[in-house]
């Protein structure tokens, strides 16, 4: 087995069961609520999701020190992190900035900071891929590689049942997001090359997710993927429609359910179901 140790930031959205299964670091971005300052597992998912209803401003997310980076890099091992896209915050840069101090002390260390290039559950997608290629005894630069090669054509999709975020952000006018919420309009995002987009929008839940999972099981069938990933912010039984849908629909080897934590799930908002295939 190789001696590599797989880094990456809070914002990738993996189970607990998953983290440890496989070793991984995970450094924590921050949370902040008003003069409230988190550390994202300072807080659990029902606790931030709490906080986020019943805070008049919407919360900030931030990236972690450079400090926090390279007290995970410190050891014998190996290093591959793997961050959030750096389009979407500058942990990626932090990740990089720690690399470049700590290889001035330990210029023989090997250090690969990769930068994911999306978010969420495709991020913690691409974590579970190098995993797996660790295990099979792939060497450092093969796992690097592969996954430059696998970032480039990935996208995932998501559904979000309320604007309230967006309003509060000042990202859309109040007066038009109330009145799309009030005719019960979802919309319909893509996150693909570390860019978050609208790209439709159906009236219902039901019929949102529908949208959805047509897109990512479409995605699997043109690109011969066998794993996927729903994700959801505080909505679990949300999360097991969805799966029974998609298994209707085309035979994955594995479906994965987990929490949209704060990164995300400030943009998101309560009751989001994101879909990812690789």
């Amino acid at each position: 087995m190789n001696n590599i140790r797989i880094i990456t930031d809070s914002s990738c959205d993996l189970n607990k069961d998953i983290i440890e299964k496989y070793n991984i670091k995970v450094v924590p971005l921050n949370v902040s609520f008003e003069d409230e300052i988190y550390m994202d597992s300072e807080l659990d998912n029902k606790e931030f999701y709490e906080k986020m209803k019943n805070s008049k401003e919407l919360p900030k997310t931030s990236c972690p020190s450079p400090e926090r980076f390279i007290n995970s890099y410190e050891g014998d091992e190996d290093v591959i992190v793997l961050t959030i896209s750096s389009k979407l915050s500058g942990t990626y840069s932090a990740a990089l900035l720690a690399k470049n101090m700590m290889l001035e002390e330990n210029p023989n260390k090997k250090i690969e900071v990769i930068d994911t290039k999306t978010g969420s559950i495709l991020h913690g997608q691409l974590i579970v891929k190098v995993a797996k290629l660790v295990e099979e005894g792939k060497s450092f630069e093969e796992i690097v590689k592969t996954i430059e090669e696998i970032r480039e054509d990935k996208e995932f999709f998501g559904s979000l049942e309320t604007l309230d975020n967006a309003i509060k952000g000042g990202r859309i006018n109040p007066l038009a997001g109330k009145l799309i919420n009030a005719l019960n309009m979802k919309v319909i995002i893509k996150v693909s090359d570390g860019v978050v987009k609208p790209i439709d929008s159906a009236r219902g839940c039901n019929n949102s997710i529908k949208k959805v999972v047509e897109k990512a099981v479409n995605m699997a069938k043109e690109k011969n993927c066998k794993s996927l990933t729903i994700a959801h912010a505080n909505c679990l039984e949300k999360a097991e429609k969805t799966k029974e849908m998609i298994l209707k629909k085309y035979d994955f080897e594995e479906i994965n359910i987990c929490e949209i934590g704060p990164v995300m799930g400030v943009y998101a908002s309560e009751g989001a179901i994101l879909i990812s295939v690789i």
